[in-house]
């Protein structure tokens, strides 16, 4: 137990105190928000945990940061990643400003896995508590019983429990959409036509006042899917002296509100390959850049993989769709955490619910039968297990 001298005045140190703990209100009331394990910097989920993973030990993307996916090819599985990142913001409470897209492309967005299975089993759960007989006496009186315990909901949990229970990253389903919060705030930010000015200087003007309207305790996600695609933007957007602003401008609001905006942004490499000085200055105006290369498409391929067994669908894994190239992440402090990641095999999967990126490991040998019954169809071996 420590003591104080009486004659010392208190008045400085609770001041300084008070300041502090001001200072870290908003970080720990926002929702979706947590601090890094590594040191403590506020950082959101992208919507997809293994990508979480992988960003360089933070456990999800930090605030004041941004992440540019590349894709080879003429699929969309980052346009996935960015319907992910989308609606994790707005099941979260965040503001989502998407750029250069329409209204269409916010109401496709995957909507959460079992929501209705939940609620069903919990009717159902809830029904069984109460007698037959009572069950028409429990629902006219509802509201009474609603009234006299306006805390407390029906599964005996405050509104403060259910919001510390309230998941970092949520979990989707392509093939349902989602139904925004009645409190979901989604803007779509329109690009310029106009050849004589930038195209992208008026999302910059908006992105601006919004920022600086908006409460401090409020979290923004930018997102720019298909950067400099013919089909979103116009064609002098591709001149350097236009998007390279736009990126530095994008970075200049990052380092403004560190604790308050993420940006995602995708770039189609078949249009602008990496071997272009374009495309290596956009790189470096982002804090990650991750390459995603799809295997090529065949339906003997399709044909030939192996279906989940009967009974064990849940734990089958699908084959790897591509590779996946880290080349940059987030890096903060001095240790230089995340840099393993940089220059690793990874591999992702897209499926229905989910998609997941891990470690790439070549398929066991066709002679190798000691390797095919020790790891399952649908399984990949480990680097360990493997003998050359």
């Amino acid at each position: 137990m420590s003591f104080r001298r009486r004659n010392i005045g208190l008045s400085a140190s609770t001041n300084k105190d008070q300041h502090d703990q001001s200072s870290k209100a908003p970080l720990s009331a926002a929702p979706g928000v947590r601090p890094s394990p590594i040191d403590g910097r506020p950082t959101t989920s992208t919507g997809t945990a293994s990508l979480d993973s992988l960003l360089a030990g933070h456990a999800g993307l930090p605030l004041g940061t941004s992440l540019l996916v590349e894709e080879n090819g003429t699929t969309d599985y980052a346009g996935a990643l960015l319907r992910y990142f989308a609606a994790e913001g707005l099941v979260q409470g965040h503001h989502v400003h998407v750029v250069g897209l329409r209204e269409k492309w916010g109401r496709e967005l995957p909507g959460l896995v079992s929501s209705e299975k939940e609620e069903k089993s919990q009717r159902a759960e809830d029904r069984m508590k109460i007698a037959w007989r009572y069950e028409s006496l429990g629902q006219f009186e509802a509201g009474v019983s609603s009234s006299r315990d306006p805390v407390h909901s029906r599964t005996g949990i405050s509104d403060a429990g259910q919001a510390r229970s309230q998941p970092f990253c949520h979990v989707f389903d392509l093939t349902k959409k989602l139904e925004h919060p009645p409190d979901a705030n989604i803007s779509f930010l329109k690009v310029s036509p106009h050849p004589e000015r930038s195209p992208f200087s008026p999302i910059l003007e908006q992105l601006h006042t919004i920022l600086a309207d908006s409460p401090n305790t409020s979290i923004h996600r930018l997102v720019v899917p298909g950067l400099l695609s013919p089909q979103i933007y116009p064609p002098h957007s591709s001149l350097p002296h236009n998007v390279l602003p736009f990126l530095q401008g994008v970075r200049v609001l990052l380092a403004a509100y560190p604790a308050r905006l993420a940006a995602v942004i995708t770039l189609p490499l078949s249009l602008f390959p990496r071997s272009l000085g374009l495309v290596r200055w956009m790189e470096l105006l982002s804090d990650g850049v991750i390459e995603l290369t799809p295997f090529p498409h065949s339906s003997d391929q399709d044909r030939a993989a192996p279906k989940p067994p009967p009974g064990e669908s849940a734990t089958y894994e699908e084959p790897p769709q591509g590779l996946l190239n880290v080349h940059r992440l987030p890096i903060f402090h001095e240790r230089g955490g995340g840099s393993s990641a940089v220059g690793e095999d990874w591999v992702f999967t897209l499926s229905r619910r989910k998609f997941t990126i891990k470690p790439y490991s070549l398929p066991p040998i066709e002679g190798d039968t000691e390797a095919q019954q020790t790891h399952p169809a649908g399984q990949q071996p480990k680097k360990s297990d493997m003998e050359f």
